[in-house]
């Protein structure tokens, strides 16, 4: 791996990795271990925001969302799953992971992979809702977009540098602008410290055939935060997104590649203040 790139070698990155300790917290019979930074106050009234990071990510791509949320009086954790090979193994250990923390429900922000996670975790949790709302970034609802069906199931044994540079292909964009690139190389040397089984996992839950029900998500608020520009999902894809949610609060960026919120984070930080300050209202 090379020098460090912009970003991590930032004084704002520097200022989280050293301000917010990465915990790691085992659930279930297995014990697998969940990283979370948590920030903002525990005693913030309502629920926290959790985000769910893509499939090249890390938890600590959202960091721009804990500094600055959380000193507006938000609670926000970053978490990052261990390997799991099914959305429905998935959707247990993170009720395990929210149940361990005594958190009774939250606003969830998916970006790619974390938001299709999160929109099945809400049909999991359908019959004992755990979420307050969804957030979804450059998402999708359905796996079948990336056409991978018939390779989902040997994943687990491909060697690591062939899993990478599938993740990577997807994230090909051509872009000039210097924050959607730096944005880029903070994901790639992300994706440089991902194990084989970690890879293996989030492209079989990436390409597992499976797709959101709709009528068991769209009663929630929901806010979706896309692209104008270049980024790996389709027209199409987007479009599918806006017939699922007809009611959702759209959260449009003329330009921001596939991480806008590293790229444009003051900009996604306002939706999601706009999103959530819908909340703080109902509180009041």
């Amino acid at each position: 791996m090379g020098p460090p790139g912009v970003l991590t070698s930032s004084a704002e990155y520097k200022s989280f990795r050293a301000s917010v300790p990465l915990k790691r917290i085992g659930v279930g019979h297995e014990g697998k271990a969940w990283q979370v930074y948590d920030t903002g106050p525990r005693d913030a009234t309502g629920s926290p925001l959790v985000c769910l990071p893509p499939i090249a990510g890390t938890a600590d791509v959202f960091y721009r969302q804990c500094l600055a949320l959380s000193v507006r009086g938000y609670r926000v954790l970053a978490v990052e799953s261990p390997p799991y090979w099914s959305q429905t193994e998935w959707c247990r250990g993170f009720k395990e992971l929210l149940d361990h923390l005594c958190l009774e429900k939250v606003h969830i922000l998916g970006a790619a992979l974390g938001g299709f996670l999160g929109q099945k975790f809400v049909e999991y949790t359908r019959g004992c809702p755990r979420v307050a709302s969804l957030i979804l970034c450059n998402s999708f609802t359905d796996t079948s977009i990336f056409k991978h069906e018939e390779e989902s199931s040997a994943f687990w044994v491909m060697p690591a540098i062939l899993l990478r540079s599938l993740v990577m292909r997807g994230l090909e964009v051509a872009s000039k602008d210097p924050e959607i690139l730096d944005a880029s190389a903070f994901i790639m040397e992300r994706l440089e410290t991902l194990s084989q089984e970690e890879l293996a996992s989030r492209l079989t839950l990436t390409t597992k055939p499976e797709h959101v029900e709709p009528q068991n998500v769209n009663d929630l608020m929901v806010t979706i935060v896309d692209v104008f520009d270049d980024c790996s999902l389709t027209q199409d894809v987007r479009e599918e997104m806006y017939k699922y949610y007809p009611n959702a609060k759209l959260g449009h960026l003329k330009s921001g590649g596939n991480f806008p919120y590293l790229s444009r984070s003051e900009e996604v930080n306002l939706y999601i203040s706009i999103h959530l300050r819908n909340f703080d209202k109902a509180l009041e």
